[in-house]
């Protein structure tokens, strides 16, 4: 077997003292894209420090799955742990098969089973509040729909509304902030700007309201047959379970991940429905014959296959994830470039997805290139949507549900159409990025 030959290259227009930061800040999807331009693995200065970005959907995977080599660190994860501690997405290495371990058993199918009448009762509340003819702005309403649905799964025990809305303002204005925080200096950081002191007010408030329910849930000693219960019940073979700290780590973690991931797939997807009608015909169809006006429940998900192929297609055009760092655990070789322990990988899903060689038409939204007997291995092996190897993400099935209630849910009940005059341009936030602005008008369907 011919061992593939890769070319190392590296990014043109490096400043003094910034390097590429200001690239990444204004414009970071078309930079990171554009790299590929340049070689199959592309040094880049983040100030002073070389680090280097994996641009080939191979050399990407050889970097996920070596996970002992490739532990988590580097910029984004110092700034991330703010908010999610030592979770198990944040968390190096040496910590990682443990909270695996212990989190497995809460994400089985079984469990989501489980959790799925707790997220169709949110997405039903949220959707029956909207009103005929109504323009709603996209993000910001699946946004707070995504946040109550993964609170709702976490912890069944109705919480008072004022609460919950301060907690969705807090993770707004949190994750809103990160992608700011993560490339300013050190010491611009401690300064008592505005920013800083909203970013650090919510992050401390947030919290406190995690630690609180958790506090409560253990003094209850009940089983509520939710998210956080089944992490408080989580043993291994010798009886050692998460501590109070890692359960509020991994809490935090899945509110987060299950919130930014949700909304801003779901946003893209009604972005690429209203390019293409007749992909939008065919869902309507599709959601129309599989639920005969009925809410969709968990055992029509298997069934929505064209809903799921449109999240996989909108996954791979507009992955949740756009930027994420690895430092370097030992001397090793990527690509056929020496690296040294210490240096820092950066990748974006967004860089490889449209990988010419592994999909036709790279830039065309086309759902149907993963129907089973079209889908190619290079296409599999190219999307890393949700990472791949270990450290996949554990939520994986949670969120693609999530977003095939929401979606069906939606669609059954009303006809949805994008205003005009929308914006797609991305705002990033701490890891995924939504249109600037896309406002949807609502008209009641009635199906037959």
């Amino acid at each position: 077997m011919t061992t593939p030959t890769y070319v190392a290259g590296t990014a043109p227009r490096s400043l003094p003292i910034v390097g590429h930061v200001w690239q990444l800040m204004r414009r970071p999807l078309e930079f990171l894209s554009s790299l590929s331009e340049h070689g199959d693995l592309v040094e880049i200065r983040i100030g002073t420090t070389s680090a280097y970005v994996p641009c080939h959907p191979d050399v990407l995977r050889e970097v996920l799955v070596n996970d002992r080599v490739y532990d988590k660190g580097g910029v984004f994860y110092e700034r991330a742990r703010d908010i999610a501690g030592n979770g198990l997405v944040t968390c190096p290495f040496g910590d990682h098969r443990r909270q695996r371990r212990l989190m497995q058993s809460a994400f089985q199918r079984s469990q989501l089973a489980r959790y799925a009448p707790a997220m169709q009762a949110e997405i039903e509340g949220t959707t029956s509040r909207w009103r005929a003819g109504a323009v709603i702005d996209a993000f910001p309403q699946l946004f707070g729909m995504a946040l109550r649905t993964v609170a709702r799964t976490l912890y069944s025990v109705p919480v008072e509304d004022e609460l919950v809305h301060r907690v969705e303002h807090a993770f707004e204005e949190v994750l809103s902030l990160l992608f700011r925080q993560m490339f300013l200096l050190p010491s611009v950081r401690r300064l008592p700007t505005r920013g800083n002191r909203r970013y650090r007010e919510n992050l401390a408030f947030l919290h406190d309201a995690v630690q609180n329910l958790i506090t409560e849930y253990r003094g209850e000693g009940i089983d509520h047959h939710d998210l956080l219960s089944a992490l408080m019940s989580s043993r291994e073979e010798d009886g050692g379970g998460l501590s109070d700290q890692e359960i509020h780590d991994q809490v935090i973690t899945i509110m987060a991940a299950g919130t930014e991931t949700v909304a801003a797939t779901l946003t893209w997807v009604f972005h690429l429905l209203s390019q293409h009608p007749d992909v939008e015909r065919r869902l309507y169809e599709e959601i129309d014959t599989v639920l005969g006006g009925r809410a969709p429940e968990w055992e029509d998900v298997a069934r929505l296959e064209l809903t799921d192929r449109i999240i996989t297609e909108t996954l791979r055009l507009y992955p949740p994830g756009w930027l994420f760092t690895r430092r370097i655990a030992a001397d090793t070789e990527l690509a056929g470039l020496r690296l040294k322990a210490g240096s820092t990988v950066v990748f974006s899903p967004s860089a490889v997805q449209r990988h010419r060689g592994a999909f036709p038409r790279e830039d065309d939204f086309d759902p149907d290139r993963w129907l089973p007997e079209q889908t190619s291995n290079p296409a599999r092996r190219a999307f890393v949507a949700f990472g791949t190897g270990a450290r996949k993400c554990i939520g994986d099935i949670y969120a693609r549900t999530e977003c095939t209630l929401a979606l069906a849910t939606i669609l059954s009940r009303w006809r949805v159409e994008v205003e005009p005059g929308a914006d797609v341009r991305p705002v990033m936030l701490s890891t995924v990025y939504h249109p600037r602005k896309l406002e949807l008008r609502l008209t009641p369907r009635a199906t037959s």
